[in-house]
């Protein structure tokens, strides 16, 4: 079956349109660990500011990778999800940890024989 290169790299564009960036993907692992909150959110992830976290949980919500869910009679009023859409790159982002693992320890190895 021939590819279709300028189809390939539109699809790959619009990945990393919508999940690039230093954030996104560590917010969504936060989110699908269990962290629910926005505090929760924020402070599993060192180095994000609350500014950060608010711009790119408002893009993620535009994008239907987060629902918003808002209770004003609850003692936390809001609370993040991700949605089964977002769920279906679970496996790619796990694929994506165990790259990054194994890539840290390659370059350990390269960089320790220098």
């Amino acid at each position: 079956m021939e590819r279709n290169q300028k189809e390939e790299v539109q699809a790959l564009q619009d990945t990393i349109y919508v999940l690039g960036g230093k954030w996104k993907l560590p917010i969504i692992n936060s989110i699908c660990n269990g962290n629910h909150r926005f505090k929760e959110i924020q402070q599993s992830i060192p180095g994000i500011t609350s500014r950060m976290l608010s711009k790119e949980l408002k893009d993620m919500e535009l994008n239907n990778l987060v629902k918003r869910t808002e209770d004003r009679d609850a003692k936390v009023a809001i609370l993040y999800e991700s949605t089964p859409y977002c769920q279906s790159f679970g496996p790619i982002i796990t694929e994506m940890i165990n790259w990054g693992i194994s890539h840290r320890k390659h370059i350990g190895k390269v960089n320790s024989k220098k």
